[in-house]
């Protein structure tokens, strides 16, 4: 029997839609609680498509409307995590946004009572249930399934520093893992994650999933976990390198940087230029030192091999992307990674915390203060699980 097509949606501007992975903490403890469930039943009407529930009870996905422009996304955002908040406080639950969480470990935490989730749980066993891990997941329309494939391949050699940008999850099952984006490194044990495959075009990539499908290695599309991919639905590329960032202008930021490297390589391919590629081992070993690293990593140019640093990576690719703002209407945002590159990263702010603390349960409360758009109360909380 012939698999009906897979249709491109094309979009003829670059509208987005943002993606959000937020973690569920119990009030007292900051630990992972599986609350996902009265959450749900409290949001107001209207909510129940982006809002929603994913493979662990202890988190949740935020999902924008289409927007066209990074104001629209931050508007969209602000009200439905706000309304998230409303709908957890009397809970006694909080949202927090990083990576990774810092002490709850992954073998405790309850999966959601979904048949998918569950047959993934049973293909994959402790690979999946390690999948605690919260990401930042930013579309961009596109108006051809060949553009989408030419910008995933032409965009990898950025991704390192989108995900040095974001890093955000250093702790893990109360440990310093040493990483600045340990999320990245538990992905990677998925059996079709990391770096997109070097594909030539739409058809070749229609090619790839059905005989994926048909050889049983996925059931469906939705099992491509790669750090870039396109989809096929939305007409868009999805970026899915990042990390959870630690509040929503450094969100916005990543959004704007993202929106506007895709138009500008969508440009570059309608005006013939030439794309010379790189050996894919170049960004896999970037992709490692901005994992380790972060913003203070060493990143190697894959034409030259001369090291840059992440942060002035952000720079270059600031000022590279401004026309490009400027006509998507995102300066202001895009202006915005200069500031985070001049800053700590999410990682590093957290490894402060700590060290002046010395308790990871403060980490995340400092956390919930920073990223809070809601004010708080100290209502009776549930059980939380850790």
């Amino acid at each position: 029997m012939t698999s009906p097509p897979l249709i491109f949606n094309r979009n003829d501007y670059p509208t987005l839609g943002v993606e959000l992975e937020v973690q569920l903490v119990d009030h007292h403890t900051m630990g992972l609680v599986s609350a996902i469930e009265p959450i749900l039943k409290n949001l107001p009407p209207g909510l129940e498509n982006r809002i929603k529930p994913e493979l662990m009870q202890c988190y949740l996905e935020v999902n924008t409307d289409v927007c066209r422009t990074v104001d629209e996304v931050g508007i969209d955002l602000a009200d439905k995590v706000a309304a998230v908040e409303r709908a957890a406080n009397p809970l006694g639950v909080k949202v927090h946004w990083s990576g990774t969480h810092p002490f709850s470990n992954w073998r405790h935490q309850e999966v959601t009572n979904n048949a998918r989730y569950h047959q993934l749980i049973e293909q994959m066993e402790d690979t999946a249930r390690r999948l605690v891990t919260f990401g930042l997941h930013v579309h961009v329309g596109v108006d051809t399934g060949d553009k989408a494939i030419m910008i995933c391949d032409r965009i990898v050699r950025h991704l390192p520093t989108l995900l040095a940008l974001s890093s955000n999850s250093p702790f893990w099952n109360g440990r310093d893992t040493g990483l600045c984006s340990q999320r990245i490194k538990v992905l990677e044990n998925l059996p079709t994650a990391g770096p997109p495959p070097l594909m030539r075009n739409w058809s070749e990539f229609v090619w790839l999933v059905r005989t994926l499908i048909k050889t049983g290695f996925i059931q469906t599309i939705r099992e491509i976990w790669w750090d870039v991919r396109p989809h096929h639905g939305f007409g868009t590329v999805e970026v899915r390198v990042c990390d959870t960032p630690a509040d929503l202008k450094t969100v916005l930021a990543l959004t704007a940087l993202v929106q506007c490297l895709v138009h500008a390589l969508s440009k570059e391919i309608d005006n013939g230029v030439y794309f010379v590629d790189s050996h894919p081992m170049m960004a896999r070993q970037n992709r490692w030192r901005a994992c380790r690293y972060g913003l203070d990593a060493e990143l190697v140019d894959p034409f030259n091999q001369e090291p840059r640093p992440a942060r002035k990576l952000v720079e270059q690719l600031v000022a590279l992307l401004r026309p490009v703002a400027d006509e998507l209407g995102c300066t202001k945002h895009l202006e915005t990674a200069l500031e985070l590159a001049a800053q700590p990263s999410g990682a590093s702010r957290q490894r402060v915390d700590y060290a002046e603390t010395h308790d990871l349960a403060e980490v995340v409360r400092r956390g919930l203060a920073r990223s809070r758009l809601t004010p708080s109360s100290i209502p009776t909380p549930v059980t939380a699980t850790v």
